[in-house]
């Protein structure tokens, strides 16, 4: 995804788009002064570059074709809160929900809705390995009014729910998939 021009290549060949999920991220955890150059650089790119240029290259394929389309950024609940050694990831992902905000008013005018789906922590694969030690978990799941993490399935139907028709006036927005974690 840092290489623009091959994006700009496969993005530019795969349309016509009337949708797009971007939904690539990196987590680099550091503390505020262990971050590196390296892990600043690499999560610019993916958190933030990557949407920028992947949702560039497919909105002007739905202008160029007339039709309104939806795009749905997966962000974080980390970017309304800071969280320890979480600096870059909570800064790239608070930047994307503003990028978002930026999208959803210049590309509003060409009926392209742009929104944001903010989870908490997701059980994949790497989120089973990640959160499973009770130790660890155990602070933030008791911040959450619901008392669980996010399953896939939590995440996908919310992103199902802003590219369909059904969200037809929400543009712009934060969708938080977080159990209530914000509210705690």
């Amino acid at each position: 995804l840092a290489d623009w021009e091959a994006v700009e290549a496969a993005v530019g060949a795969a349309g016509p788009f009337e949708l797009l999920v971007n939904n690539a991220a990196v987590a680099e955890l550091q503390p505020f002064l262990e971050v590196t150059r390296s892990a600043l650089q690499r999560s610019l790119d993916v958190n933030f570059g990557a949407v920028l240029h992947v949702s560039q290259i497919v909105a002007r394929q739905m202008i160029a074709q007339g039709v309104p389309g939806a795009i749905v950024n997966v962000s974080s609940q980390a970017s309304k809160r800071a969280l320890r050694d979480h600096a870059v990831y909570c800064s790239t992902k608070s930047a994307l929900d503003m990028l978002s905000k930026v999208m959803a008013m210049e590309l509003g005018p060409h009926k392209i809705r742009v929104n944001t789906v903010n989870p908490t922590v997701v059980m994949t694969d790497m989120g089973r390995i990640n959160w499973s030690d009770p130790q660890k978990s155990a602070a933030m799941i008791n911040r959450i009014p619901l008392g669980k993490f996010a399953e896939v399935d939590d995440v996908v139907n919310s992103i199902l729910f802003l590219l369909s028709d059904k969200s037809a006036m929400t543009t712009g927005s934060s969708l938080m998939v977080d159990g209530g974690f914000l509210v705690s």
